[in-house]
């Protein structure tokens, strides 16, 4: 039945109110319950419930793996009842070694990586505590830190972990609240205890000093900060930016270019590195820099290495700098040390947050010591109460003995009420009498085994009597005295320092972006050389207007772009290069310049010229007038001098052609080599058995020449171009000119 609706029963409330109540509520429970790490343990709340439930389950680093399906849904269950995905996700973070330095967890099983690629569901992965998680739950049931009922008050779990590690400067966090967000920075673990305990020995001690022990943040992706000197204000604010860049090396690559070689990210990129190589790719294709010849990541287990080939002849450091403009190469991490202090958000600075620290050691260690000094007081006072009983062992037996009920005999034992007791002498009487033992200690006797009366049982009794009033008179002086005090937490730090302290990873310095120069416009334009040896460029639309028929007349018409050279090719076996920028800039009717006026050719006949670019990345085919042939790598003349041999003749011999090689060609089993004699006597046979000779080579012998006979014409063809006769062929030949990139003039494509 519905409620029936009253005056007595409905609540009037302002909307306005209302609404500032709700809000403000909602806003601080995402600020203290979910968003914001605690000061003393630097943990969000839902690490803090993961860590603890690990810990319940006893998944500690000396055990076995256990499924992340059940921590979560322990974790999920007892302590954080906001989503499974959300708790799986904190889990797997505090596993990643490159988004933190310390981690928490150790994972088992595929749990993400730097690319970017997310973790396996939770069924297929295991995890345990790491040994860094144990600095931060170790002595947990000593009563160290208070325990607040969970959101059902069916369990209870701890308001703080007992950290004795500053890991939230190790460690760092990131949390987005409502109206603000903490982004602290990484720390190198041994730089941090080395400031902490600075800061114990000079409370007063400044930024300054402070930064001789803790220079910056120690990423655990490493690479560079490139504004050092805004660190300190970073950390006298508890605010500010940090220029984040990746290191890179510039090394000498394959084909004469110069590779960008990325070694580390930034701590940005940690967790997106293949975004970051997706965006240098995306830069590449859109022209952006035109600089970059390829993009490739070859990451493997052994590290990170991201290579960037830079073009030929292009300024590697000039594209450098335009990258760290352009691309995640450099990032801005900005920083704001916010966390949560008495259920409250507070901003600090360096110093603040080791002062807390530093309370937070002093509270627990206290509380570590008294809760040993209780411990040690009550079993002295059980070995005290034993160590008596031995002695009037017979006394404590007749009392057992003679008693109807052990509460009667614990009297005893306390008062030295003997009534109703029956005692076999009155010696043993007399002695009950006098009996004043500690309920504590009556309890001990009562359940005290017969090996106790053993003598040396006695003597171990008598050493852990001694043994506990050293306990004891320790755990008073530490606990009368702060220096004391600080002594301990200090030795904590030291074996914490020699167990994970490791080289700091990231390099601070102070270094400003160089301007990024654009490179003069590339342009991509067609050079054409006649029979004369007339050379000129011309704009790459124009030649396409002109049509073929304009063509004609030049023997070599290739591609290149402004920024490239022309490899020339001479009879004589030399080979000479030239920038496209010295070739003049003409129309198609126009005369162009000798060859001779911009490279050192000399006297000498050009049989081909072509593109460098390409001549670098083909194959090409030497066949000289004495009947000599052989196949070189463009690799080989691979030079930045004017002119360099390319091949070695016999005397009196020359070049008859020089022949660039398609893959296809040179890959095919049925390309065949054809070469015709001035006295018209022809041989054919298989390009492939044709040997890859270097260019100092003369090569073999392709045809045999008798007298006063030597080679005019040769041809690359497949087995299918056979039907003609040869002679018919070299008409044809003479009737067209098939224009193709690097074709020389004595060759050309059979019809």
């Amino acid at each position: 039945m519905s409620e029936i609706k009253t005056e007595e029963n409905i609540i009037h409330r302002d909307f306005v109110e209302e609404m500032k109540t709700a809000y403000r509520d909602y806003s601080m429970s995402v600020i203290i319950a979910r968003a914001l790490p605690d000061v003393r343990d630097g943990l969000k709340p839902v690490q803090r419930r993961v860590l603890y439930a690990m810990e319940e389950l006893g998944l500690y680093p000396d055990r076995a793996h256990r499924k992340c399906a059940r921590i979560v849904g322990d974790t999920m269950g007892k302590y954080h009842p906001h989503g499974d995905s959300s708790i799986y996700e904190a889990l797997v973070h505090m596993s990643e070694d490159y988004s933190m330095n310390l981690p928490l967890v150790d994972g088992h099983g595929n749990f993400g990586s730097i690319d970017g690629d997310s973790a396996a569901a939770m069924r297929y992965t295991e995890a345990k505590l790491s040994e860094g998680a144990m600095t931060l739950l170790k002595h947990l049931e000593d009563g160290l830190v208070e325990f607040d009922p969970n959101f059902d008050e069916s369990e209870t779990e701890p308001r703080v972990l007992p950290a004795m590690l500053p890991n939230l400067l190790i460690n760092g966090t990131t949390g987005i609240a409502v109206g603000m967000a903490t982004n602290i920075p990484p720390h190198n673990a041994g730089e941090v205890i080395n400031g902490t305990i600075a800061y114990m020995d000079n409370p007063d001690i400044t930024t300054d000093e402070l930064m001789q022990y803790i220079p910056g943040p120690d990423f655990p992706t490493g690479g560079i900060i490139t504004n050092g000197s805004d660190i300190k204000a970073l950390y006298e604010t508890g605010e500010g930016k940090i220029r984040v860049r990746a290191r890179v090396e510039i090394e000498k690559g394959d084909s004469g270019r110069k590779n960008i070689v990325i070694s580390e990210i930034p701590y940005t990129s940690s967790g997106s590195k293949t975004r970051m190589v997706e965006g240098l790719v995306n830069l590449m294709r859109d022209k952006t820099f035109e600089e970059i010849y390829d993009v490739r990541d070859e990451s493997s287990k052994e590290g990170i290495r991201i290579v960037i080939e830079v073009k030929r002849d292009r300024d590697a450091q000039n594209l450098l700098n335009g990258l760290y403009k352009k691309s995640s190469l450099e990032d801005t991490y900005g920083a704001c040390f916010l966390a949560v202090k008495d259920q409250q958000p507070y901003q600090f600075s360096l110093k603040r947050l080791l002062e807390e620290f530093v309370l937070f050691q002093e509270e627990i260690y206290t509380r570590e010591y008294q809760f040993r000094l209780e411990k040690n007081r009550k079993r002295l006072e059980v070995v005290d109460g034993l160590i008596k009983a031995v002695d009037v062992i017979d006394a404590i037996i007749e009392v057992l003995r003679g008693s109807e009920t052990i509460k009667q005999a614990k009297n005893c034992l306390m008062t030295g009420d003997t009534t109703d007791i029956n005692f076999k002498t009155q010696k043993a009487k007399a002695q009950a009498m006098t009996f004043e033992f500690t309920e504590r200690q009556a309890d001990a006797i009562l359940a005290m085994q017969l090996r106790k009366l053993v003598g040396l049982e006695l003597k171990q009794l008598t050493d852990e009597q001694e043994e506990l009033a050293k306990a004891i008179k320790e755990c008073e002086k530490v606990l009368g005295s702060k220096k004391e005090l600080h002594k301990v937490i200090k030795k904590q730090l030291l074996e914490f320092k020699e167990k994970f302290s490791a080289p700091r990873k990231t390099l601070i310095m102070d270094s400003e972006i160089k301007e990024y120069v654009v490179e003069e416009k590339i342009e991509e334009l067609m050079v054409l050389v006649d029979r004369f040896g007339y050379v000129k460029t011309v704009d790459s639309a124009a030649c396409q207007k002109a049509g073929d028929e304009a063509l004609a007349e030049f023997v070599h018409v290739f591609p290149v772009r402004s920024d490239e050279r022309v490899a020339v090719f001479s009879a004589e076996g030399g080979m000479y290069q030239v920038k496209v920028a010295q070739i003049p800039k003409a129309r198609i009717k126009e005369k162009g310049t000798l060859l001779q006026n911009i490279t050192k050719l000399g006297s000498e006949f050009p049989v081909l010229v072509m593109s460098y670019e390409a001549m670098f990345n083909s194959q090409l085919l030497f066949v000289t007038e004495g009947g000599l042939v052989k196949q070189v790598s463009g690799v080989e003349f691979d030079s930045n001098r004017a002119a360099i041999i390319a091949t070695k003749l016999n005397d009196k011999d020359k070049v008859m052609a020089v022949i660039p090689l398609t893959e296809e060609q040179v890959l095919s089993g049925d390309t065949r080599v054809s070469l015709l004699t001035k006295k018209k006597v022809a041989l054919q046979f298989l390009l492939s058995e044709i040997p890859e000779q270097k260019k100092g080579g003369k090569g073999v012998k392709g045809i045999g020449l008798s007298k006063d006979d030597k080679v005019a014409f040769a041809v690359v063809h497949d087995i299918k171009q056979q039907s003609a006769t040869f002679e018919e062929k070299q008409f044809n030949l003479k009737k067209i000119r098939l224009r193709k990139r690097g074709l020389m003039g004595t060759k050309a494509t059979l019809e």
